[in-house]
């Protein structure tokens, strides 16, 4: 019996039709991936600091060898000076997934992983090549895969050394008794107030942008930076003493989002992660020398340079606030892994 016109065509259909569909998907498919492959990522990254300042520039050459690296498929947009918005808030844009990062410390991520914070306890680390070999420490690490797990916080990298910290105020100083009184500018975390109250200030909670007018307005009585932020922001014309107690070593930590990190292609991560160790210590080497030649200017200016103060009583000191925010374990543990 032969089958009728519409049969035949019915038949014809049903074993066309898969066939179109699978080349249509098949189309879609290669597309998607096309368009993945093509795909371009940004990176906003904000600090507080100047663009004058060696990191602004540090900052401008890890986003260069990136781009180059990548062919443009990764880009890093950076944004000096606070422009969007203050550390703390930047953080809690990271938390959420935001393409956006951030030069912070390890007191704000303290906030977070409290052992961390030891990384800015006065005297914990006292020279560049101690802050590079933090990062062979399991301790550290640990802690840096908890931010990333429980926070969403990736650290890329933190070869980023700013240089000592110093108090820099209208009176000399020379003990920690000397300190007693006065009202120093700190950022907002818990070592970093308990670290200024052990050597003997009292710290006060200020944005760096707030300085001058703070010094101004007679807020607060003096601040602890390095020397290069000192000349960016002209605090000399509000401060007549540079007191090298040399009691912080800053390391700088670069964050991001963990969310954001892991939707990058894997070879997008490992070029993001080595350029930000090499643009940090390059970075670092030019802050040697930057903050030679910013107390040079200064001294010239007329800033008193106070540079032979025995740190010891301050040393001592300065253990208390390991005590007071129970890190002595943490501090130690550290400590004693670098030495392996």
């Amino acid at each position: 019996m032969r089958k009728s016109t519409r049969e035949i065509t019915s038949r014809v259909t049903s074993r066309v039709v898969p066939l179109g569909i699978a080349a249509a998907l098949a189309a879609t498919a290669y597309g998607a991936a096309g368009a993945a492959l093509a795909q371009d990522y940004t990176l906003r990254f904000n600090h507080v600091l100047a663009p004058t300042e060696p990191y602004h520039k540090g900052f401008e050459a890890w986003a260069a060898a990136v781009e180059e690296r990548t062919d443009g498929g990764l880009r890093i947009e950076v944004f000096p000076s606070s422009q969007l918005g203050v550390e703390e808030d930047i953080i809690e844009q990271i938390r959420q997934g935001a393409n956006i990062g951030q030069n912070t410390d390890a007191a704000r991520l303290g906030n977070y992983v409290p052992g961390i914070a030891v990384v800015n306890g006065p005297y914990f680390v006292g020279s560049v090549e101690e802050a590079y070999a933090l990062a062979d420490s399991p301790t550290m690490q640990a802690w840096q895969q908890e931010l990333a797990d429980d926070y969403g916080i990736k650290v890329v990298c933190f070869d980023w050394v700013q240089g000592f910290r110093n108090f820099y105020t209208n009176k000399e100083i020379r003990s920690p008794e000397d300190l007693d009184g006065l009202r120093v500018r700190t950022p907002p975390a818990p070592i970093w107030q308990e670290s200024i109250r052990a050597l003997g200030a009292e710290p006060v909670a200020m944005n760096f942008g707030d300085v001058y007018p703070g010094l101004q307005q007679r807020a607060i009585d003096g601040a602890e930076l390095v020397y290069p932020n000192i000349t960016a922001a002209n605090l000399n014309e509000v401060l007549d003493y540079a007191n090298e107690t040399k009691h912080i070593l800053l390391v700088n930590f670069q964050v991001v989002s963990s969310e954001w990190f892991n939707g990058l292609p894997e070879d997008y991560q490992t070029i993001l992660v080595e350029e930000c160790r090499k643009a940090g210590q390059d970075t670092s080497a030019v802050m040697t020398e930057a903050a030679d030649k910013a107390k040079a200017k200064l001294k010239e200016a007329g800033m008193t340079i106070v540079d032979d103060i025995d740190l010891e009583p301050f040393r001592k000191a300065g253990e208390k606030a390991y005590e007071e925010l129970g890190l002595v374990d943490a501090k130690n543990q550290v400590q004693s892994e670098m030495k392996q």
